[in-house]
């Protein structure tokens, strides 16, 4: 394991019903093929090395006896190789015939997990041919030529890197209480699931969201291999699903009813998991009564690491099929949250500083749907723009034809003659454009839109955003404050999209021009004078860099907690993997504005820990009521530390 990631494979061999030399010798060759990818765990279906289908023949001792031959090859020939090995076989116990996963490494047993439930109903038998591990007494059988503990106790099984991981056989999953349940419960990280699910009309969509909220459920890795191509089809066909799962998400899937067999190989992140689990209190609470016993495997010498797996370099973007319903969500939540405070303080006006840039047109948006839904007057809405030394023609016309064309009520009220007897009061030389030069003017354009607030009765509505909150670029008690702020929860990637899709769907075609052109309107906060063309001399991402990036390393930051180093690692595969519309950067600029964040994020805290009202939209919150609570006076060392050593 290195970065948290375990590889896994889940493999669905070509199969002959009963022939237990062609079975193993298929195995053998997908095993041989997923060692030299880095697998580090392999699972393949149930009763792969028989054949499921067998029916009455698993009455044969002759089958019997040669699946055990086929057992101690593919033993023997695991022998030199670091991968585990999790096959399904049949075991006699005394009395009973068991349906069994067997885990297999470095030539040797390290344990067997007998199936619990059996299906016995519409075309399933098997109680005919096998008995339950609920049905088994602790024993110690002959298998391959050494003796094995066999026993219904539940068990885990722990590799050398720490990663531990249970066995569930097909109908187990589909129980009411699966032993997945408990085993992820007493601390397996991974599930895997050796199965022979047969194919009817619509099963399949069942099945994948069956093991996708099993996985969500217990907060694992699931890894299902099923039969397919070769078992007999004299009633019931096998597709061969081959599925990975990572906290209810699909990572890969295979090709169903395919005539060759298939190796579906992923990486799942065990430190997400183990982050998830530990942030979740219902989780810990639930664990009180699971235990499980613990079953180490061999030590395996260390391999190179390489990911194997897509990082999505955008990851509060939703997938294209998902964005029509996730934009109206946030939307929703946005303005439903508006709406409870509009009510409660039993207002009727909001004042909104409108800057042509995107934070100021969400909110501006946002606002129109809160008051169209409650049936209030949008001239109510009170849009300011408050032009200053910074501001250029283009955003100040997208701004005034913003609110034209929306309806609302507009404002101008220019800051430069108030700023400038400031800088006279203070006597700051107008000259020199510095952090005081700026954030007057900020705190400015905050004390118009807070005192025409109270002279109309309104609110004032924040517009700055969770991305510019997470590197405290904002002006303490400047653009920092407002009444209530309803961007606080949305990060700068995702604004980009809501406007978008608003332009796109909700606005008539004077506001959708002029919501397009302030989305390709570079981000500035616009408090240093023009260039010489009249163009946006001071752009935010020169100086604070690429959202994309920062939006990046929050995600990971916040969501899972991951350290420097790993964020690292996944930006590099992120911003130089397959997304041809992602930015494009070396390991040096990452590098660069990873330890920008991680300054950023520490110094700035203070500015977060008296934030305004505002609603949570998604996984990932810096709200000091809620998400994310952190002394301001925090130190950064370790952090940057690591970013050093990158």
């Amino acid at each position: 394991m290195k970065y948290g990631f375990i590889t896994v494979a889940a493999a669905v061999p070509a199969v002959k019903v009963a022939d237990t030399d062609y079975n193993v010798r298929e195995m053998e060759s997908l095993i041989a093929q997923a060692e030299g990818k880095g697998v580090e765990i392999i699972c393949f279906p149930e009763l792969g090395l028989t054949g499921y289908s067998c029916q009455d023949l698993f009455r044969e001792q002759l089958l019997l006896d040669k699946m055990e031959d086929a057992l101690v090859q593919l033993i023997d020939f695991t022998r030199m190789l670091d991968i585990i090995v999790i096959a399904g076989i049949p075991v006699v116990a005394g009395d009973i015939l068991l349906n069994c996963a067997v885990v297999i490494q470095h030539g040797g047993i390290i344990g067997i997990v007998p199936k619990t439930y059996l299906p016995n109903y519409n075309e399933f038998y098997e109680k005919r041919w096998f008995a339950s591990a609920q049905d088994l007494r602790d024993t110690v059988v002959y298998l391959a030529g050494s003796p094995v503990t066999l026993s219904s106790n539940p068990k885990i099984f722990r590799t050398m890197s720490g990663v531990c991981f249970g066995v569930e056989i097909c109908e187990d999953v589909w129980s009411p209480i699966p032993p997945s349940n408990n085993l992820a419960l007493a601390g397996a990280d991974i599930i895997f699931n050796l199965s022979a699910s047969n194919e009817i009309a619509g099963k399949h969509y069942y099945l994948k969201s069956l093991l996708a909220q099993q996985s969500a459920r217990t907060m694992s890795g699931y890894v299902y291999s099923g039969c397919g191509y070769g078992e007999s089809t004299q009633d019931v066909v096998y597709g061969g699903n081959a599925m990975i799962f990572e906290n209810g998400k699909m990572l890969c899937e295979g090709k169903r009813f395919s005539i060759t067999p298939q190796l579906q190989i992923s990486q799942i992140d065990i430190e997400l998991l183990r982050a998830e689990r530990r942030m979740n209190t219902t989780f810990i609470n639930s664990q009180r009564k699971a235990s499980a016993e613990i079953v180490d495997t061999k030590p395996v010498d260390s391999k190179d690491f390489r990911l194997m797996r897509d990082i999505n370099p955008w990851p509060f973007i939703p997938s294209s099929d998902e964005m029509t319903e996730t934009c109206e969500e946030i939307l929703n939540i946005q303005t439903a949250g508006l709406m409870k405070r509009l009510s409660h303080t039993n207002s009727s006006k909001v004042v909104v500083g409108i800057s042509g840039g995107l934070d100021s047109t969400l909110a501006l948006l946002v606002c129109v749907r809160a008051f169209d839904r409650l049936k209030l007057c949008r001239r109510g809405i009170i849009g300011v723009t408050m032009p200053g030394f910074g501001t250029t023609n283009r955003t100040h016309n997208n701004a005034t034809n913003l609110m034209a064309s929306l309806g609302v009520t507009s404002r101008e009220i220019s800051i430069t003659k108030s700023v400038l007897q400031h800088f006279e009061d203070i006597d700051h030389d107008v000259n020199i454009h510095d952090v005081t030069y700026e954030n007057s003017q900020a705190r400015e354009r905050t004390q118009i839109l807070m005192d025409l607030a109270n002279k109309t009765d309104a609110l004032v509505i924040g517009t700055g955003d969770l991305s510019e909150l997470a590197l405290g670029w904002a002006t303490y008690n400047g653009d920092h404050m407002s009444m209530y702020g309803v961007n606080g929860g949305v990060p700068k990637t995702l604004i980009r999209y809501l406007v978008k899709y608003i332009a796109i769907t909700d606005v008539d075609s004077l506001s959708k021009a002029t919501l397009l052109d302030i989305i390709d309107t570079p981000i500035s906060p616009e408090l240093i004078p023009a260039d010489e063309h009249g163009d946006i001399k001071q752009k935010t991402e020169d100086l604070v860099g690429p959202y994309e990036l920062h939006d990046f390393f929050l995600y990971y930051f916040l969501r899972f907690g991951f350290r420097p180093s790993k964020i690292y690692m996944l930006a590099e595969h992120a911003f130089n993997g397959t997304h041809a519309e992602a930015g494009r950067y070396d390991g040096e600029t990452i590098k660069y504005w990873l330890k920008i964040f991680c300054r950023r994020f520490f110094n700035q805290q203070f500015k977060r820990s008296c934030l305004p009202d505002g609603p949570k939209v998604g996984s990932v919150s810096l709200s000091p009521r809620g998400d994310w609570r952190m002394p301001s006076d925090a130190s950064s060392a370790i952090w940057m530390k690591e970013c050093e050593e990158l």
